[in-house]
Parts: C-alpha cells; sequence; structure tokens
C-alpha cells in the first residue's frame, strides 16, 4: 500500500460500517506507515466511535508511536479507555526503544487505581499477565474478582455508562434479576439521558437497554419506575420496542391508561401498533379489576374511543 491511500483510508474511519471495517483491516496492512496520520486523527476527532477504531488499528500494529494517544484514550474513560489498555497491552510484548516499560507503568497505576472505572482497571490487571513473573506476582493482591461484563455492569449502576450500547444489554439478563431496585431505577434515568443525547440510530439502541430494564423491573413485579413506563408512552411518536408493552402489562395500573390513550391517539397510520397498545390496555383493565365507572378508564376512553373497540 503506499503512503497516499493513507489518508483516505483514515476518512473511511469516519464513515462507520462497513467503510469503517474495511479501511480498519486496510490500515492494519499499512502498518508503520499509517501510525502519523493515525495519531494526528485521533487528537483532532472528538467522535468516540473513530477515536474506537483508531485505537483498533493501533491495537494490532504495536508502534511506539501510540503510547501518548494511548494515554490520552485512558483519560477519555468508557470505551475509548478500554480501547487504550489493548494498546498498551500490545506494547508490552513489543519490546521497541521504551514503548514496553512505559506502557508498565502506565497499566500498572491503572491496575493500583480504586478510582478507576471497574472494567478499565480490570482490562488493565488482564493486560498485565503478559508482564514479567515478577510484576504478576505482586499483582495478586490487586486482583479484581470480576469479568470483563460484570465490571461493564458494575460502572453502569454507578453511572458511568459504556459508549456501545450492545454489551450493556447482554448484561441485563445475567444481572439485572439479582440487582437492586434503586440501582435499576437509577440505570433507567442514567439510560434515559444517554438516549435523548445519542444520534438517531444510537438513540434506539439505548431505548432498546431501557426498555430490557423495564422488562426486568416487571419480572421481578417493581413498579419502582412506573413513573418512566407512563411518561415513555406518553410522549411516543413511534411504536415501542416490545420490551415496554410487556413491562406495562405486567405491572400497569390505572394510571397507565391514558398514557396508553395518548400513544394510541398518534398511531392512526399504525394499525399494528394500535392493536398492540389496544391488547396491553384491555390487558390492564381486566388485571387490576377496573371498570367502566373508573374515572380513569373514562378519560382515557374520552381521549381514544377506538380503545374500546
Amino acid at each position: 500500500m503506499k503512503d497516499p491511500d493513507v489518508p483516505s483510508l483514515v476518512q473511511g474511519l469516519r464513515e462507520g460500517g462497513a467503510r469503517r471495517e474495511a479501511a480498519i483491516a486496510r490500515l492494519t496492512i499499512a502498518g508503520k506507515r499509517a501510525i502519523a496520520r493515525l495519531v494526528d486523527a485521533y487528537q483532532n476527532t472528538d467522535d468516540r466511535e473513530v477515536q474506537v477504531a483508531i485505537l483498533r488499528v493501533l491495537e494490532a500494529v504495536g508502534d511506539e508511536r501510540a503510547l501518548i494517544v494511548a494515554q490520552q484514550a485512558l483519560a477519555a474513560r468508557g470505551d475509548v479507555a478500554v480501547a487504550g489498555v489493548a494498546v498498551l497491552r500490545e506494547l508490552l510484548g513489543r519490546p521497541e526503544g521504551s514503548a514496553d516499560v512505559k506502557a508498565l507503568d502506565v497499566l500498572l497505576a491503572v491496575a493500583r487505581d480504586g478510582t478507576a472505572e471497574r472494567r478499565v482497571r480490570v482490562a488493565a490487571i488482564g493486560a498485565l499477565e503478559q508482564a514479567p513473573p515478577d510484576v504478576r506476582r505482586a499483582l495478586g493482591t490487586l486482583a479484581v474478582d470480576q469479568s470483563p461484563d460484570g465490571a461493564l455492569w458494575e460502572d453502569a449502576i454507578a453511572g458511568q455508562l459504556p459508549d456501545d450500547p450492545k454489551g450493556l444489554r447482554e448484561a441485563i439478563a445475567d444481572r439485572a434479576s439479582a440487582a437492586a431496585l434503586a440501582d435499576l431505577r437509577r440505570l433507567i434515568e442514567a439510560v434515559g439521558v444517554r438516549e435523548r443525547t445519542a444520534g438517531r440510530k444510537q438513540g434506539q439502541e439505548w431505548l432498546a437497554v431501557r426498555g430490557a430494564i423495564h422488562q426486568a423491573l416487571a419480572l421481578r413485579g417493581s413498579r419502582i419506575a412506573l413513573y418512566d413506563l407512563r411518561e415513555t408512552f406518553e410522549r411516543s411518536e413511534a411504536p415501542l420496542p416490545s420490551s415496554f408493552l410487556g413491562a406495562l402489562q405486567t405491572i400497569g395500573d390505572d394510571s397507565c391508561l391514558e398514557p396508553l390513550a395518548a400513544a394510541f391517539s398518534r398511531a392512526r397510520s399504525d394499525a399494528r401498533w394500535q392493536h398492540q397498545l389496544t391488547h396491553a390496555f384491555h390487558e390492564i383493565v381486566k388485571r387490576e379489576r377496573i371498570t367502566k365507572r373508573h374515572s380513569a378508564l373514562r378519560r382515557a376512553l374520552a381521549k381514544a374511543p377506538g380503545l374500546g373497540g
């Protein structure tokens, strides 16, 4: 690969999808010829997905010039910091100048930092498995008894959400059933904030995460975050993930009838969504034994008469 190709490949990292993955592969092949451009690109973007993509290439190439970027990545926290640890791990195994010694010092500092994000610390301790035996023995008292997935979950519960919602959604099925209810409520609120500030595509992914937490709470019979379910249906402009309907059908009460009616009224052009809302509405009415004399039912039907069918 000739050097003139590198700028266009770096640009490809910004485009996402298949183009990004192809650019990562080709930049890895370009190897050391791409390092200077990658370091410059990292330091001139605040797009965290692009930063992670750059770090993936730097990890694969293992050049000492990546050290400064890896250290900057640690300060960025989250997924970027985890990717930075991966770069440092590779430098440990590739003696080149003093890069391996410097990488070791940085990783040791992270491993010993009790205030660091748990999953970043776990990643650093894992990276140090490649360190000399005496270093590994010294780490015996520092080891965190936690898997990477578990560390991600603990960070999320503490309000430190990952950049990519996929890992958190996968952790919910394994860990939400044993989590404190108050922690799950706070997690729903934190995810809601991220959802509103994310782009359209990732916002939908965070919405699915929030729905999965609601479903987990519903399976435990908890109404601790029912207010958030109501508000979600009140403001929804499009069909919601099935987890929201499932949760509402399971724990919804009379206070949920009007929000369902509001969602039904806005879904005039979506017969399938209206059908699902109607089913949830009648399930709540039946379970809660709400009669026609109930004021909440009358108000809901006045707002959306079609729900009475």
